[in-house]
């Protein structure tokens, strides 16, 4: 199948019936055990090694975030979401506020 006849097919697929949208759903069960690795990133810094070997117990890093802005979430290395903190009994969660569309994330 050539990208032309790949592209005809998503355009036939887009018009599905429920029943169609059935059928592919169970056509990707495979994949659904397929691990993936998600990431919730607070924020990022920057620092030169001399700064990086100074840091000590009780150190505090500056993030390029401010508090209550948005988290990035991401699935295998990929900008998918974005969320807040949340907590989950005695352990942290992450609530998705906001779904990423392709390259609306990039920066």
């Amino acid at each position: 199948m050539n990208l032309q006849e790949l592209d005809q097919n998503k355009a036939v697929q887009s018009g599905n019936s429920k029943g169609d949208t059935q059928k592919a759903a169970a056509d990707l069960a495979p994949v659904f055990d397929v691990p993936v690795k998600i990431q919730a990133v607070l924020g990022r810094t920057q620092m030169e090694v001399s700064e990086l070997l100074r840091l000590a117990p009780g150190s505090v890093l500056e993030l390029d975030r401010r508090v209550g802005e948005a988290i990035d979430i991401y699935v295998n290395n990929r900008l998918v979401a974005r969320g807040e903190i949340v907590p989950v009994d005695d352990r942290l969660g992450v609530t998705m506020t906001e779904i990423i569309k392709d390259g609306e994330g990039v920066n």
